[in-house]
């Protein structure tokens, strides 16, 4: 029974995770343009927010991905270091995928800044 209910649980989680931040992103977005069409109703001035820019975007694509990786790498080598089992560094060594996208995300920030300032 621990092996199927475990089984279920992971298949539920792994559809309903997503599916949730989905809504989520759905609602918030909602309930923003339902504030903006009240204020423009009473008719209050609304700032327009600024787009990020490409390089801004990557710039931050490449932060979230390489702490990620590196915080990931960090607590599978802790892990493995508290245990003393070598199998638990190939957990740690997926880290180095997003680490090396952040990565160029980071190159591609740099090229665009270059390309910029040309």
């Amino acid at each position: 029974m621990g092996g199927e209910l475990i089984g279920l649980v992971a298949v539920i989680l792994g559809m309903g995770v997503p599916l949730a931040a989905l809504y989520t992103y759905y609602r918030v977005r909602k309930l923003r343009s339902e504030e903006r069409l009240a204020a423009i109703a009473r008719g209050v001035d609304i700032p327009m927010e600024p787009e990020l820019n490409q390089a801004a975007r990557s710039r931050r694509a490449g932060l979230l991905l390489v702490s990620g990786a590196l915080g990931y790498i960090a607590a599978f080598g802790l892990i493995a270091s508290i245990q003393a089992d070598r199998d638990i560094w190939t957990a740690a060594a997926f880290g180095i995928i997003p680490l090396a996208v952040g990565i160029g995300y980071f190159l591609d920030w740099s090229f665009i800044r270059r390309e910029a300032h040309s």
